[in-house]
């Protein structure tokens, strides 16, 4: 497998949930402000739409979104328990998290990373982050995962979403479950090989 990933951005889902899966895969810059690779390849020719994740498998086939890309992971790799079963309540809660990071939190940041965008909009947007972020750190209380106590790829996901708070001038200082769980997910071993890989810590 081969996963075109941009440092520090939404792919560094995905680039986890191969690190804790144990699977064989490559990991590709793609970097999303020149669209070129490291051999000079232009990335739209093999993504048309330009941004990461992208998982490209040794058949061909590929997966863009990073909801998809994580569940079909999980799925390669069950013993490692990253996913519920398909089927499950416990999937649907899975999916339901990996939508509620994907929609009310991940493109909530959006209008902060977007050069030009007025400060208005800006102002809009950290006020709607910091009210989802807060039910967020509701929903942590008691959990040592978002699902209990098993690390899914959710967790990934909302590590790496929530993390972009820092870069963005959102203070969640106060969120204590919240910084707890960012705290603990980080010091995971395959988190913190996927950060290295990035170039996000030494």
């Amino acid at each position: 497998m081969k996963l075109y990933y941009s440092p520090g951005a939404c792919s560094l889902s995905p680039h986890i949930a191969l690190k804790e899966s144990g699977l064989a895969f490559e990991a590709i810059a793609a970097p999303t402000k020149t669209h070129q690779l490291a051999d000079g390849t232009d990335y739209y020719t093999i993504n048309p739409l330009g941004y990461v994740p992208f998982l490209v498998l040794d058949d061909g086939r590929t997966l863009h979104e990073g909801p998809a890309i994580v569940q079909y992971i999980a799925d390669q790799a069950p013993a490692k328990q990253l996913a519920p079963a398909n089927g499950s309540w416990e999937r649907y809660k899975l999916q339901e998290w990996l939508n509620t990071i994907g929609t009310e939190l991940h493109k909530g940041f959006s209008p902060l990373f977007t050069p030009g965008m007025p400060d208005e909009a800006k102002a809009i947007a950290k006020t709607r982050l910091i009210s989802r972020l807060t039910w967020v750190d509701g929903e942590l209380a008691g959990k040592t995962y978002l699902l209990g106590d098993t690390f899914t790829v959710a967790d990934g996901y909302l590590f790496v979403v929530a993390g972009w708070s820092k870069h963005v001038g959102i203070d969640i200082s106060g969120l204590a479950n919240l910084g707890a769980f960012l705290a603990r997910v980080g010091a995971r071993p395959a988190v913190q090989e996927a950060l290295r890989a990035e170039g996000l810590i030494k």
